[in-house]
């Protein structure tokens, strides 16, 4: 896949997870890097119980960038609330 496809994948995955997760983005730049790095956390995931991962820009790909992202977006937003400011 090019880059400008892990992008696109990355701003679609990151975008939706975001609304599913707390209901608001958390920027563009940091929904394309969560959401890149929730596809490749989903392809993972994914690979680990025996189905394909990302395989392209297609709808079966995005749902498992999503699924990723989700995954990613709750670990950040786990580790990101409990920090406090002194």
């Amino acid at each position: 896949m090019s880059l400008l496809a892990w992008i696109v994948l990355g701003l679609i995955a990151g975008f939706i997870g975001s609304k599913i997760v707390n209901n608001t983005g958390q920027g563009l730049v940091v929904d394309i890097l969560l959401g890149i790095v929730g596809a490749v956390v989903g392809g993972f995931l994914f690979n680990q119980f025996g189905q394909p991962g990302v395989s392209g820009l297609n709808l079966y790909s995005i749902l498992v960038a999503i699924v990723g992202a989700v995954v990613v977006l709750w670990l950040y937003h786990t580790l990101m609330g409990r920090r406090r400011v002194l």
